[in-house]
């Protein structure tokens, strides 16, 4: 098999969709991730449609069962991964058990309805746990790519020094998308000595449910920079957070 395989989750719409339309408009086989078989295989039709080699995923990503059924699928079907977007993710306020962007998961049900808990469940705990279980895989690959989807809100620079951030911010999506930054510089070193490379992106202010319809730009803009880190030559960077071309601070 040549063709690279790539795993999306909260792929069933928004910035999910379109960085798994974009990868498959370059021959890469996408695997759909959503919360639901149902929304999976409608998604992953979708994409057929157009004539991209795409197949569903049911991925809950807080189910841990989902995630081992995942990697399963993935060592029987295919024997290795070369592109892991931990896309889904939740911007959780109380009294708002859905939160989220379409397609993203509600972890209601494993934080108790907490909100804080909630969207740390969704936005770090489970991109950790649905990565370890697939590094075997990623390892495998010729050139294994891990992207994930943080924000501007998670830098810490940003937080002390852009009125922006400071006013807009909440205090659980702030922190979650803080920490997956730290997992992105963990994983980066961890495996510096490997081709696997490991990257944190922030997509922008994006019309989905979670940026809403004053956002600036589409889902297909906002995927961009997930499918440029997705994409990385040999020679490409690792360890990093990035808004397109640009080098973010953490």
């Amino acid at each position: 098999m040549t063709a690279k395989i790539a795993l999306i989750t909260g792929a069933s719409a928004g910035i999910g969709f379109e960085a798994a339309r974009q990868l498959g408009k370059q021959g890469i086989t996408v695997l759909v991730g959503a919360r639901s078989q149902a929304s999976a295989d409608q998604a992953a039709g979708r994409l057929q449609e157009e004539g991209i080699q795409a197949a569903d995923i049911e991925l809950e990503v807080t189910n841990a069962a989902h995630i081992e059924q995942a990697a399963k699928l993935i060592v029987k079907e295919y024997g290795r991964l070369d592109i892991l977007i931990n896309n889904a993710g939740v911007w959780a306020e109380k009294g708002d058990s859905a939160g989220g962007s379409p397609g993203a998961p509600n972890a209601a049900s494993a934080s108790g309805g907490d909100p804080f808990r909630q969207t740390f469940e969704v936005n770090t705990l489970a991109p950790y746990y649905l990565t370890e279980a697939l590094l075997p895989l990623l390892l495998k690959s010729e050139a294994g790519r891990i992207v994930n989807q943080s924000s501007a809100l998670g830098s810490i620079n940003f937080m002390l020094s852009n009125e922006l951030a400071q006013r807009i911010a909440t205090p659980a999506y702030a922190a979650s998308k803080a920490a997956l930054n730290m997992l992105t510089a963990y994983w980066s070193q961890k495996f510096k000595d490997t081709r696997l490379k490991v990257n944190s992106v922030h997509p922008g202010l994006v019309k989905t449910k979670m940026g809403g319809d004053k956002a600036e730009l589409t889902p297909e803009e906002g995927a961009k920079t997930a499918v440029r880190l997705a994409t990385l030559p040999e020679d490409g960077p690792t360890g990093g957070f990035f808004y397109m071309d640009d080098v973010l601070p953490w």
